[in-house]
Parts: structure tokens; sequence; C-alpha cells
């Protein structure tokens, strides 16, 4: 099941049942899971292990080196896939950037064409990715993640589980779980259709709403509304919620759109005033 315009180095390990398309490249070491697919053009580097049932689009690279002016192209670095991915045309997946530093990726995620993920990434599990979604290096994303066509994510940043982001927003902060992204590091709701789509109950989207409007509706600090919650007890999802926002490292967490509409509302204010001033 290999096309014989392929090159496959003799000591690559494929598994059972693996299609390897036209002018493919695998290279020597590469590791591929049973009835994975690599369709044409795809590059497989020999720092590569892939679990079973993965699909390579056409022109994927997967474990180049990282764009990093500091990286020795002798490292031993990896990129690790799990099972049942689907890596669309064009992909493009670095591997680590230190001896022994991996990107990661889960079981069951897509990928859409021209995706990027940066060195050392790591990716859980059923995360959607849309054309052209953009990875700096080190980002953690949680399962269940959607990232809208053009998203770009700052090195170092976390997006929590089942966190989603409109198309051509750019993300320099932690976007806490279960919330709803946008434009320049601003969050706008709460994820609600895929909390019901993912089966939470009632009770546990109730639990998640309410700590929302602490972190960004009513008024608290970041401090206060930690300590609040700390008083009292929570769900594990809710939990989750909190654990996330308790990590958050010096760039801080995405801030309500309300904050940011004041901020320009005031800004515009300010601005007509003194074009009024400067015509009188």
């Amino acid at each position: 099941m290999i096309h014989p315009t392929a090159v496959v180095a003799a000591d690559a390990q494929l598994g059972a049942d693996v299609t390897v398309g036209p002018y493919a490249v695998i290279e020597a070491g590469a590791q591929i899971g049973d009835r994975c697919v690599i369709e044409a053009h795809a590059f497989i580097g020999r720092y590569v292990r892939m679990g079973a049932e993965n699909t390579i689009g056409v022109g994927a690279a997967l474990g180049g080196n990282p764009q990093d002016l500091r990286f020795d192209p002798a490292t031993e670095s990896y990129v690790r896939l799990g099972a049942g991915n689907q890596i669309r045309e064009h992909c493009t997946l670095h591997r680590g950037s230190k001896p022994g530093g991996e990107t990661l990726v889960g079981d069951g995620n897509l990928l859409m064409v021209g995706s990027h993920l940066g060195h050392d990434a790591k990716i859980g599990n059923k995360v959607v990715f849309a054309n052209g979604v953009m990875l700096g290096g080190h980002v953690v994303v949680g399962d269940g993640v959607f990232l809208g066509g053009g998203t770009g994510v700052h090195q170092f940043v976390r997006i929590g589980k089942m966190a989603i982001s409109q198309g051509n927003s750019s993300i320099s902060k932690d976007l806490p779980p279960f919330l709803m992204g946008a434009e320049l590091n601003t969050v706008v709701g709460l994820n609600v259709v895929g909390l019901k789509r993912s089966g939470f109950s009632l009770e546990e989207r109730s639990e998640i709403k309410e700590a929302f409007s602490w972190v960004y509706r009513r008024g608290y600090n970041f401090g206060q509304a930690i300590a609040l919650a700390r008083a009292r007890t929570w769900g594990v999802e809710a939990e989750t919620f909190w654990s996330f926002l308790e990590g958050a490292g010096k760039r801080g967490i995405c801030g309500w759109r309300g904050r940011h509409a004041r901020r320009l509302e005031r800004r515009e204010a300010d601005s007509k005033s003194e074009q009024t001033r400067h015509n009188a």
C-alpha cells in the first residue's frame, strides 16, 4: 500500500495496513501506527511517533525543526501523535526545542488546512483548529477546544478545556476553560452551546456560569474572586475553571469585553473632546 514514487526509509517503522501516497517522504526512524494514511507529498520526519488511524493530509510536514535560532538540528526531540487524528493539507508540526522535548497531540483531533503547531506545544483530545490557526511554542490546549480560522496564540499561553475562539482572534493571555474568546485577549461570553452538546448537566452549567460571573461580571478583582471561590465547595467542572485561574502565569488571563468597550468609549470621548477644543 506504498505508492512507488514515495520515499520510505528502510528502517522507518510502519504498522499494519498503512497507506503512503505519491511522493510522500518518511525518514529513517519514524514510527507510524496501524491503519494510518499518509497522503501525497506529506513529510514525516525521523523523530515523529504516531499511533493508529491517523490521516496526514497532502503536503503536511510533521517533525520539522523548531523555528528557534538557538536550536541545534542534531538535537533528539519529538512530535508525538495519539490515535485517530486528522491533520489536513499543509499543516506543520514542529518537534521539541530541547533534548527529549516533545510536541504532543492527543486523540481524535482535527487540524484543518494550514494549521501550525510550534515547538513543545501540547494539544489535548477532540480539539478542532479551523484553517490557518497558529500556535507559538509551548502553548497548551485543553480537551474539546475549538479555535476559529486564523486564530493566533502567543508562546507559553494556555487555552482551557472547551474554550472557543472566534475567527482571527489574537490570544496572548490565558483563555480560561469554557469561555469564548474574540479579537485581542477578549472574553465575550460562555461556550454555552458547547457545554450543552457535551452533555454537561444543568447543575454543572449553572455552577460554571456562576464562576464566570464572579470573575467577569460582579466587579471583583482577580484576587477577590479567587478568595471567595475558595470559601466554598465546587463541582468537578467548575473546580477545573478555578484551578486553571490559580495557575495563571505572568501574562494573566483574557479580560471581559465590557472593560475593553468602556476603555474604547473613554478614548473616543477624550478624542472628540480634544477635537472640539481644537476647533474652538
